[in-house]
């Protein structure tokens, strides 16, 4: 796990002080890799790499940018888990360590760009293939390891973090298209950063850069070709099985491993199996709560999972001062805010888990894979009134009946505003008309968005790209809403997985995103994932047996739920006063603050709303209003780390 940047000059010419902005990027991203830094200059100095490693794997002769024998740079980022096993496949290339970035630079010679394919784990590089004079860059099936981009003039510039990017920039500024698409989903689609002119390599996409010219594909794919011909016990065993092979390759380490354990079923699964695959005397577990009351605590049940496991439960108490304390780092980190207030509280666990170990495994994607969001079955309930109303309930269209839903819907407890909300405005339309109110989170951002300063895109179209694409069956409408998410909103909950843990020189490992495992999972047909109603039902019935009943009984999904609505209209009242009142904030062409402040008292108790637009303050005051300081490093050489 480390921090990679480089420079690289689209025309046959030298780059003039590579070496000192190369240095820069590598500041701006030191907490990313504390154990040490590298940097490689291009032969002719048309740009280079820069390194900063955070130590796991090989930690004696592991140290980046690599050379290998046949003369290949590479600057990488991650973990392949299979290194070993792909080592012994490429047993005639001359290694010089034993390092799994060693081991790509092998694959790559023997394989060329498709070595993606031969990769477990996860990972961004960039590779200078020098005999080709290429430049070769790519990301991970899952977008778990970041790499973001910006051309500017004939430069191609790419980083770890898009704030290493900035300095290079003509000037910071929003981009109008992300910034109407993060206010609809709280995420950017197809690429696209808050920032103007950055951009994301998407999850499973490769560039390469020859001759001056750029070309980006995709390389893998996920499809829900469905399989009916084996039973849901099939399904279960090899589900397990799965499970615990992605885990057993993700356990492996040169330096002790823990888990976040937050008291839902992804994280507990995971720190079970780990701790019984992984010969550690003293498997330590993290976990956050706050200080807020029952509804926000959820330390019983990671305290059941610890007793049950023998686990060493660290925990950290979370309140309304350590917002106010850490909320611009966590901005600032984040490079651009994306999905729910969860990275807030993230940040704090990830410090503590910091201080004991260096790499920590996680539940992440549970949700996207096994079909977790307590919005599917909204979906679901709607059509199945729907069907009662036509009918048609029992043609064999439906994978849930009115009759057997009915049990599941103590779930929707705490979701009455997203209900009234959902049926606010129409009822019973298109299933991609249905999916997007559902999600669509500018619907109630009348007043407090002056819409006609951004411009008339929508992002519909493109959400329905993706909703309705080729690798989705027509039928499932279970798979189109979890493929959307698994496409769109999964990438932005690993950022902040990514984001946080490595503010503190921390790797997260996340086993619920292993290619075999996911592309399994995609066979399973809807009745398997979601009988009756049942979120994550297989995942469940697979692995009963490392689960404690309190987190088996569970009907209270909740998901690391923060107090900040709470918070705002009372211990945080003053502070995000300040905030929207300043000079800076009421300038904003695209936002009216007093009405932001207004909506604080009509804020749901987990809504998101003000959430979205306070991130967004902060991260033009931390971002917009200093980017003379950012300009500043290539001149001064300092750097905020």
């Amino acid at each position: 796990m480390c921090g990679i940047a480089g420079i690289y000059r689209l025309t046959d010419e030298k780059y003039t002080d590579v070496r000192r902005h190369l240095a820069v990027m590598n500041r701006i991203q030191a907490h990313r890799g504390p154990d040490d830094e590298g940097t490689w200059i291009h032969p002719r100095e048309r740009g280079g790499f820069a390194h900063r490693r955070l130590s796991i794997i090989d930690l004696a002769t592991g140290a980046q940018p690599m050379t290998g024998s046949c003369g290949n740079t590479i600057c990488y980022n991650g973990e392949i888990y299979n290194y070993i096993e792909l080592r012994q496949e490429l047993a005639g290339y001359d290694f010089r360590t034993t390092s799994d970035t060693e081991v790509i630079l092998a694959a790559y010679r023997k394989w060329g760009v498709d070595c993606v394919q031969r990769l477990r784990g996860m990972f961004a590089f960039a590779l200078w293939d020098d005999s080709k004079k290429t430049l070769f860059c790519a990301r991970d099936r899952f977008g778990i390891k970041p790499f973001c981009y910006a051309t500017v003039g004939d430069v191609f510039y790419f980083a770890s973090e898009a704030k290493a990017l900035l300095p290079f920039l003509p000037a910071v500024e929003t981009d109008p298209v992300s910034l109407k698409e993060y206010l609809v989903f709280q995420f950017c689609l197809e690429g696209r950063t808050l920032f103007k002119g950055v951009r994301e390599l998407p999850p499973a996409h490769r560039i390469t850069i020859r001759d001056g010219a750029p070309s980006i594909e995709r390389y893998w794919e996920i499809y829900y070709s469905l399989d009916f011909d084996h039973t849901p016990r099939y399904f279960e065993e090899r589900l397990r099985h799965l499970v615990e092979d992605s885990i057993r390759v993700h356990v492996r380490s040169d330096v002790p491993v823990g888990a976040y354990v937050s008291g839902g079923i992804d994280s507990s699964v995971v720190a079970s199996v780990g701790s019984r695959l992984h010969a550690e005397p003293d498997w330590k577990a993290f976990h956050g709560k706050f200080s807020h009351g029952a509804a926000y605590d959820e330390s019983p049940y990671a305290r059941a999972l610890a007793e049950m496991k023998g686990l060493s439960l660290h925990e950290v108490e979370i309140g309304s001062g350590d917002f106010v304390d850490s909320i611009r780092k966590v901005i600032y980190h984040l490079d651009y805010p994306v999905a729910g207030p969860g990275s807030f509280p993230q940040y704090h666990v990830s410090r503590l888990a910091a201080k004991h170990r260096k790499v920590v495994l996680g539940g992440q994607g549970g949700d996207e894979v096994f079909g977790g969001y307590v919005r599917y079955l909204i979906a679901y309930f709607e059509q199945c009134i729907k069907g009662a109303i036509e009918g048609t309930l029992h043609s064999g269209n439906f994978i849930v009946t009115y009759e057997s839903i009915i049990p599941n819907l103590v779930m929707l407890r705490n979701y009455k505003p997203l209900l009234q909300e959902f049926w606010r405005e129409g009822i019973f339309e298109d299933l991609d008309r249905r999916y997007f109110r559902l999600i669509n989170r500018a619907s109630t951002l009348e007043n407090e968005i002056r819409w006609r300063e951004i411009g008339d895109y929508s992002p519909f179209e493109a959400f329905r790209a993706i909703f309705n694409g080729r690798n989705v069956g027509k039928e499932s409408y279970l798979d189109k809403m979890m493929n959307f998410d698994f496409k769109t909103l999964l990438p932005a909950l690993l950022q902040v997985e990514d984001r946080m843990s490595m503010a503190h020189g921390l790797e997260s490992r996340v086993p619920l995103l292993d290619h075999p495992l996911v592309e399994f999972t995609a066979t399973m047909p809807s009745n398997i994932k979601f009988k009756d109603g049942t979120l994550k039902m297989v995942f469940v019935n697979a692995m009963r047996n490392e689960l404690p009943e309190a987190i088996l009984n569970r009907k209270d999904k909740m998901g690391f739920p923060v107090p900040l609505n709470d918070w705002l209209k009372k211990e945080l009242k003053e502070f995000v006063n300040d905030i929207f009142r300043s000079r800076k904030a009421k300038e904003r062409p695209c936002f009216n603050s007093e009405e932001i402040l207004k909506g604080i008292s009509r804020e749901s108790q987990f809504g998101r709303k003000v959430w979205g637009l306070l991130s967004l303050e902060l991260w033009h005051q931390e971002f917009q209003d200093r980017q003379h300081d950012f300009r500043r490093l290539l001149t001064d050489g300092g750097g905020e780390e």
